[in-house]
C-alpha cells in the first residue's frame, strides 16, 4: 500500500460494548452490511475488533475473542476478497489465526507489551504491524497519565520497540500515537499539535480520533454527535503528518483529505 497519499481505515466494532457503535455489527449480517458501507464510501482499508478497549472495559477471553471474529474475517474474505483487514488484537494466538484466515495486517493497542510473543509472531508471519502507544492496559491506564514530557517519551516508547521490530526482521511497521489511551485531555491536544515531531521516527503514523471523548468532552456533547468535531481533529491531524486515518465515518474522512491534498498542493504543507 502506497501511503504517499493518506489512507483511510474503516472501523468495524464486533463487540457489544465499544465506546460509540458497540451492539450494532455483532452478528454476521450486520457485520457485512458495515463492510460493505465502508468499502462503498471508499475506505483503503477495515479494522476488525472484537476487543474493546475503551477505558475501563471488560476484559475478555482469548476464546470469546476469536468466537467474535474469526467468523466474520473468513466471512468478509469471502464476500470481499479484494478488502484489506487489519485485526485490532493485542494477543499472538489471534493475531496467527486471523492472517491463517485471510487478515492482511495486525494492529495491536499494547506494541507488544500484554503479550510477550508479539513481536517473534508478527517477524514469522512477515505482515505490517501497526503498534500504538499506552501506558497500562485499558482498564487501568486512566491512571497512568504522568509525564515528564509527553512527546519525548512517546518518541523513545517506539524508538526502543521499532528497533526490537527490526532486528526481527519486521520490515513494515506503523506507529499510532494512542489518542485517548493513558492521556489527559489536555495532554491529547497537545500531542495532536505535536504530531509532527514523531516524524523523526520514520515510520506511518496511523491516527484514531474518531468520536473520542477527547473530542466531545471538549465540546459538552456525545460520541453520537462528534462528527463535525472529529472533521476538524482528523483535519489537523492530516496537516501535521498523518498516513492513516482510523475513522467511524469513512467518507467524511475521505473528503477531509481532499481538502487538504488540495492546500497542501498549493503551500507545501505534506
Amino acid at each position: 500500500m502506497n501511503l504517499s497519499k493518506p489512507k483511510i481505515m474503516g472501523v468495524l466494532n464486533l463487540t457489544p460494548d465499544s465506546f460509540y457503535d458497540g451492539g450494532k455489527n455483532n452478528n454476521l449480517k450486520n457485520a457485512l452490511q458495515k463492510t460493505e458501507q465502508l468499502l462503498s464510501e471508499g475506505a483503503d482499508l477495515l479494522d476488525l475488533g472484537a476487543y474493546s478497549s475503551r477505558p475501563g472495559a471488560e476484559h475478555i477471553t482469548e476464546e470469546l475473542e476469536f468466537e467474535r471474529l474469526i467468523p466474520v474475517i473468513r466471512a468478509i474474505a469471502k464476500e470481499f476478497p479484494k478488502a484489506v483487514l487489519s485485526v485490532d488484537t493485542f494477543r499472538s494466538g489471534i493475531a496467527k489465526a486471523a492472517v491463517a484466515e485471510g487478515a492482511d495486517l495486525i494492529n495491536d493497542i499494547s506494541a507488544g507489551a500484554m503479550d510477550p510473543a508479539m513481536f517473534k509472531t508478527i517477524s514469522e508471519l512477515k505482515v505490517p504491524y501497526c503498534m500504538m502507544h499506552i501506558r497500562g492496559t485499558p482498564q487501568t491506564m486512566a491512571t497512568q497519565t504522568n509525564y515528564t514530557n509527553l512527546i519525548v517519551e512517546i518518541a523513545q516508547y517506539f524508538a526502543e520497540k521499532i528497533q526490537v521490530l527490526k532486528e526481527l526482521g519486521v520490515k513494515d511497521l506503523v506507529i499510532d500515537p494512542g489518542f485517548g489511551f493513558a492521556k489527559t485531555l489536555e495532554q491529547n491536544y497537545e500531542l495532536l499539535g505535536k504530531l509532527e515531531h514523531l516524524k523523526i521516527l520514520g515510520q506511518p503514523i496511523l491516527v484514531g480520533l474518531s468520536r473520542k471523548s477527547m473530542i466531545y468532552k471538549l465540546l459538552d456533547t456525545d460520541a453520537e454527535h462528534a462528527l463535525n468535531g472529529t472533521t476538524a481533529a482528523n483535519t489537523i491531524a492530516l496537516m501535521h503528518g498523518t498516513n492513516i486515518l482510523r475513522v467511524h465515518d469513512v467518507q467524511a474522512a475521505k473528503e477531509a483529505v481532499k481538502i487538504v491534498e488540495q492546500v497542501g498542493s498549493t503551500i507545501n504543507i505534506l
